[in-house]
């Protein structure tokens, strides 16, 4: 008998019998490129513990489900980049060292010849899991871990990280530009109407018409690949920041292992702060499942989604990494479809998903949120990657080249829309970012209450993100070019001020038209106010309708109607916003998920039945 055969014996001493068997499991793993043990672990769902419990027993070495207490205090890891590829860690136990491994397939192999040489072996190296291992390295690293997580991204980017370079007097300059530029439009034909009714306008209709050219030109995403075979698939980790959200766990836990990845190369860390007890609690209730780990984030300001997932980001082990939030239900096929798209561009750093919201008919206001998503991902995403122009990503369902997200610096802690700004700095270091033909359910707010607190949120991140870059401009100039730099002025410079003054633009052109004494007497003025919020209306509203239609979602088309009213509530929102920018730029309104009354089965709702 062989060896190797022996070793998967003892691990799968109730699945195989015969050594045969068990060197048909070693080809299987090999050729899939995964390590034997992991292969067991996973496929006959046995978990890492008892895989590796049986293997050290095989090999005559003590074993441990956890690293054991008892370890200096003052012993901390400095060097934390990676952590989660380290696999051995020397501590001191009583009179000696001893090292914890979680050893490998061939490693285990030598180990099991070494201890027949050596029977001493034993007294000095010890076998753990390998989660084990990261759990001790992130208790030690604890203080670094979380210095990196707020201080990474300023040390990477001196000049345009949230903490360092949005002061109190450049955020209470962006209000006051943002007061006079409302201000303006509002009073645009009583101030000096040659001057600033064309000024306004341009300022509504450059961003309509690049929402016009979205809605006709109907970008494609990228051409098809073809889907790589498990045995070519990368280690993929999935990072899921958690806080306050017991509720959606297990939804969320059923989503993801629908992933039709192979399990062995499949990393899913819940990201939970210790603070939300419930939730950590919840999050441990699925980890029978080997596929998933908990990672415990120390409470520390600020509480920030960016902070969490930048603590996260050293024990994170894959080649390529993807955000998804609590209430997410991805395809199945995502993982592997952004896997094969990334071996087949090289050139790709970031692949953005499509967020589809699929409590879309439960009210008005979910259906404006979708046909707002059904634009926004559906079209005007693939056409800000088609043109190379600084594309804001969505704040879940992006996949990243690990690497790649790494030199960039992480996320921003400070910043409460990371995911606009992480694709600001993509295009900044002209790393190129494209949209894939996958989609991943949303939950939509159905309260108003909940929409204004992750609206106004929204738009503080997006002023914030703005303020940030525009700090040294020159430079950002020099990094976008003068189409990026434009582009991403035009385009999240909208995603502030359209709605508030489309808003203004409506309110001065009534006033306007109140204050004649004869219908047929309308000023040139008044006149091209009118024109300009037509056209301004037209290019947003032409972006809902094809992006509807090209979900097959028309049925939604009534709820349309109610635009204006849902603009108007954009200027609520940013209202909110502006203060909150001014006070307290780095808080966090948690949007609360769960809040729909219908049952979310993976894209396809079903009207939940009253109780």
């Amino acid at each position: 008998m062989s060896e190797a055969g022996a070793l998967l014996r003892a691990v799968l001493v109730e699945y195989i019998e015969t050594d045969q068997q068990a060197l048909a499991l070693v080809e299987t793993a090999l050729e899939l490129e995964v390590d034997p043990l992991d292969y067991c672990a996973h496929r006959f769902g046995l978990g890492e513990t008892i895989v590796m419990e049986r293997a050290a027993a095989w090999a005559g070495l003590e074993f441990f489900s956890v690293v054991p207490g008892g370890s200096p205090r003052g012993k901390v890891i400095e060097k934390i980049e990676r952590l989660g590829e380290i696999r051995s860690l020397r501590m001191p136990l009583l009179d000696r060292d001893i090292v914890y491994s979680s050893p490998r397939f061939e490693t285990l192999l030598r180990l099991k010849l070494l201890h027949e040489i050596r029977p001493d072996l034993r007294r000095l190296i010890a076998v753990v899991p390998h989660s084990a291992i990261r759990a001790e390295l992130a208790s030690l690293a604890e203080a670094p871990m979380m210095d990196a997580a707020r201080h990474r991204l300023v040390r990477r980017w001196p000049h345009a990280a949230g903490q360092a370079d949005a002061p109190r007097s450049a955020r209470i300059g962006f209000v006051v530009l943002l007061v006079a530029l409302l201000a303006a439009g509002t009073l645009a034909p009583w101030l000096n109407a040659t001057l600033f009714v064309p000024l306004i306008g341009l300022v509504l209709l450059i961003p309509a018409l690049l929402r016009l050219a979205a809605a006709i030109s109907r970008p494609p995403q990228l051409p098809p690949v073809p889907l790589l075979g498990d045995s070519d698939l990368p280690v993929y980790t999935v990072l899921v920041p958690l806080r306050d959200e017991a509720h959606m766990v297990g939804q969320l836990a059923e989503a993801l292992r629908r992933i039709d990845y192979p399990p062995e190369k499949l990393d899913v860390l819940f990201v939970v702060e210790t603070r939300s007890l419930s939730t950590v609690a919840a999050v441990q209730r699925e980890l029978s499942d080997p596929r998933f780990e908990l990672v415990l984030v120390p409470d520390a300001m600020p509480r920030t989604k960016p902070k969490a997932l930048n603590y996260a980001l050293p024990l994170v082990r894959g080649e390529h990494l993807v955000v998804y939030d609590a209430e997410d239900i991805p395809e199945p096929r995502q993982l592997r479809l952004a896997a094969s798209t990334f071996a087949a561009q090289p050139e790709l750093m970031c692949l953005q998903a499509e967020l589809v919201i699929d409590n879309a008919s439960e009210g008005p206001l979910a259906a404006l949120f979708a046909g707002e998503y059904a634009g926004q991902f559906g079209l005007m995403l693939p056409l800000l990657a088609r043109l190379r122009l600084p594309m804001p990503l969505g704040g879940t369902s992006n996949h990243f080249r690990a690497d790649a997200l790494r030199m960039l610096g992480g996320w921003d802690a400070f910043n409460v829309t990371e995911d606009a700004d992480l694709g600001v700095r993509l295009a900044r270091l002209k790393l190129r970012t494209a949209t894939i033909d996958s989609r991943t359910g949303e939950e939509a707010p159905i309260h108003l209450g909940a929409w204004l607190k992750q609206r106004s949120r929204w738009m503080k991140g997006w002023m914030q993100t703005l303020i940030v870059h525009d700090r040294d401009w020159r430079s950002l100039l020099h990094d976008l070019g003068w189409p990026g730099f434009i582009g991403l002025h035009v385009y999240v410079g909208s995603m502030i001020f359209s709605a508030p003054l489309h808003t203004a633009f409506l309110l001065s052109f009534v006033v306007s038209a109140l204050t004649l004494q004869l219908p047929g007497s309308f000023s040139w003025s008044a006149m091209l106010t009118l024109g300009i919020f037509l056209l301004g209306y037209l290019g947003p509203v032409l972006l809902v309708i094809a992006g509807l239609d090209r979900l097959k979602r028309l049925d939604l088309l009534a709820a349309q109607l109610l635009l204006p009213l849902y603009w108007l509530l954009h200027g609520v929102a940013l209202a909110m916003a502006a203060w909150e920018l001014v006070v307290s730029p780095f808080a966090w309104s948690k949007t609360r998920h769960g809040e729909t009354r219908m049952k979310r089965r993976f894209g396809q709702p079903v009207e939940a039945q009253a109780e």
